[in-house]
């Protein structure tokens, strides 16, 4: 798992699995936001899945899965809502950590 750190509220991973959040928890971690739609690729866990575990460790979790069109307007809405509402530090994570990085970006100039 290769966690990179944007700023103190922040930091982003590609995939990660239900195996991996016990060391997210562990790294004080309070909420996830996964932007990867499910069944992108045939191996990659589901959402489903890991929020299970993410909610059993007491992490909260949403899902704003950014596709094929990129970054939309209601994507960065969605995420300026979880960063408003969720417990930071918080960890995006998508397939590489490019999408997850590139949506907070695009919340900086709403959130000031």
């Amino acid at each position: 798992m290769d966690i990179r750190q944007i700023n103190d509220e922040y930091s982003v991973a590609g995939q990660i699995t239900v195996e991996d959040l016990d060391e997210i928890k562990g790294l004080g971690f309070k909420s996830i936001v996964c932007h990867r739609p499910d069944f992108e690729a045939p191996d990659q866990p589901t959402f489903d899945a890991i929020a299970a575990r993410a909610e059993e460790l007491g992490l909260e979790i949403t899902h704003i899965p950014i596709g094929p069109m990129g970054v939309t307007a209601d994507a960065v809405t969605r995420m300026v809502d979880a960063l408003d509402e969720f417990p930071r530090p918080m960890l995006g994570y998508c397939r590489s950590g490019a999408r997850s990085t590139a949506v907070y970006q695009q919340t900086l100039h709403i959130r000031g």
